[in-house]
């Protein structure tokens, strides 16, 4: 990797963004969408939750085994067979004709989505391996999201007034072509020094964890959360035990790494509920139409994807904390607004707050990324990226099922009813406290775990996971 000219490490990166662009711009677009394909498939707010959750919920449980299979039979043919799956899900998708078809169809997806974005990390972490251009590669990374979050509402708002919402997954077959021929022309394959040993246990128990906990949540199940607690339980007695766990919990001992997780599950659990309370609100309550309600969400977008690059600068130059503070002031300030001000009924204020959440969402991406990957021996980059894109995950899921959970609670009418404006504002306020505390958690965490004492763990976690050389020994010929 380190004998690649500038410009073929650029083209790895600009490869390694098209595959975020299509999972990101999928996402976006199809919160978007949920109101059209609410009312053509007959989809509950549960129902809407599923279409999300399905798909964040399976790239979950299944980006840290692909992270580890990369690693040990090579990074681009599985960023490959990604790229083909998370295709073909889309054509799927497209075609659904039930909303239980086109759950299953988003699990197909997934399951492609999960040899992508934590794969193309650990690409690029092992393309640029210069903690300065490695910084800045991955504030570009992060730009994408930004690029996906403004083009996103705008496509897709224009695809399901012009189209229909089952066009919204044909933007990814022309993408995921061309990155899948690009690909296989110009990425070079890398695979970790030693491989690990699979871990079927493991991966067991975090597919039983994370879909019990989803399904605790949106259905208000106990059986479930009790199931999902025993998971966790036998999970934390097991790895340890193993000498080549799914999750080396040694990786938690640094602070740096574990806030990069607790940062990455707020961050991305207050945006997926901003998305989902917004997408809901500006379609069912105010009655816009799709592209409208893109268009109103654009600052918000736009000042993600101008963020975003800025953050990979000043984390390359000064660190990651100065990001971090930021992120957890204007999130947690975004969320406050809608909680304690009419601002949802008022367009400056309404403004206002997604301006907050665009500055906030722009610059806390990059730190989470580059905390989690650089605190980490090139050989684990795989499983540190898939870590780190797995939090993420988490974060997504948990931020629509929770916020979901609590708008579902709070609205008995149905969406023609004239209450239901009424009632959804009120089961908002609640959502909107929950988005301040991720805020506030972002600020915390991310004050707490980048000082010079989170430092020093991270370099004591990296000497337990790659041990010193052995020394040579000197030869006697020269004595």
């Amino acid at each position: 990797m380190s004998e690649l000219t500038s410009r073929r490490r650029l083209l790895v990166l600009a490869i390694c963004c098209m595959s975020l662009l299509i999972v990101s711009l999928d996402n976006t677009i199809l919160n978007v969408a949920l109101p059209s394909i609410g009312r053509d498939l007959h989809a509950t707010v549960s129902g809407l939750q599923w279409t999300i959750d399905a798909y964040t919920l399976v790239v979950a449980s299944l980006l840290i085994l692909m992270g580890s299979i990369a690693d040990r039979i090579g990074r681009r043919k599985v960023f490959m067979a990604g790229l083909v799956l998370f295709t073909l899900g889309s054509l799927l998708c497209s075609l659904a004709p039930s909303l239980e078809a086109l759950v299953a169809f988003r699990a197909i997806q997934a399951i492609g989505g999960s040899m992508l974005n934590p794969v193309a990390l650990s690409i690029i972490s092992n393309t640029f391996t210069d903690p300065g251009e490695r910084a800045r590669a991955i504030g570009v990374w992060g730009g994408v999201v930004g690029i996906s979050m403004a083009a996103g509402p705008l496509v897709g708002g224009l695809l399901v007034d012009s189209v229909g919402w089952r066009a919204i997954f044909w933007v990814n077959l022309p993408v995921g072509i061309a990155a899948l021929l690009l690909a296989w022309r110009f990425v070079p394959e890398s695979r970790a020094l030693r491989s690990r040993r699979p871990d079927p246990v493991g991966q067991l128990l975090i597919i039983v964890l994370l879909g019990s906990l989803t399904y605790a949540i949106i259905e208000a199940s106990l059986a479930a959360g009790v199931i999902s607690a025993l998971a966790l339980a036998g999970f934390l007695i097991y790895e340890p035990r193993r000498a080549e766990p799914l999750i080396d919990l040694r990786f938690f001992r640094s602070a740096p790494f574990s806030g990069a997780t607790v940062v990455a599950v707020c961050a991305f659990a207050a945006m997926s509920g901003f998305l989902f309370i917004n997408t809901l609100y500006l379609q069912s309550v105010r009655g816009y139409s799709a592209l409208h309600a893109g268009l109103y969400m654009l600052p918000m977008a736009v000042l993600t994807f101008v963020f975003s690059p800025l953050s990979g600068r000043v984390v390359s130059s000064r660190g990651p904390r100065l990001p971090l503070m930021v992120a957890g002031v204007a999130m947690g300030s975004c969320g406050v607004l809608f909680a304690a001000f009419p601002a949802e009924t008022s367009d400056p204020l309404l403004f206002t707050g997604y301006v907050l959440f665009g500055i906030g969402f722009g610059v806390v991406n990059t730190p989470i990324t580059n905390t989690a990957v650089s605190g980490m021996p090139l050989s684990q980059a795989g499983v540190a990226a898939a870590i780190a894109s797995t939090s993420r995950q988490i974060g997504t899921t948990l931020g629509v099922a929770v916020i979901g959970a609590v708008l579902a609670a709070g609205i008995s009418a149905g969406v023609r009813s004239p209450a239901y404006g009424q009632e959804f504002l009120a089961a908002s306020r609640a959502a909107w406290w929950v988005i301040a505390g991720c805020g506030l958690c972002i600020l915390l965490v991310g004050t707490a775990t980048t000082g010079t004492w989170a430092r020093r763990t991270a370099q004591r976690c990296a000497d337990r996971l790659v041990p010193p050389a052995p020394q040579e020994t000197p030869s006697r010929a020269g004595t």
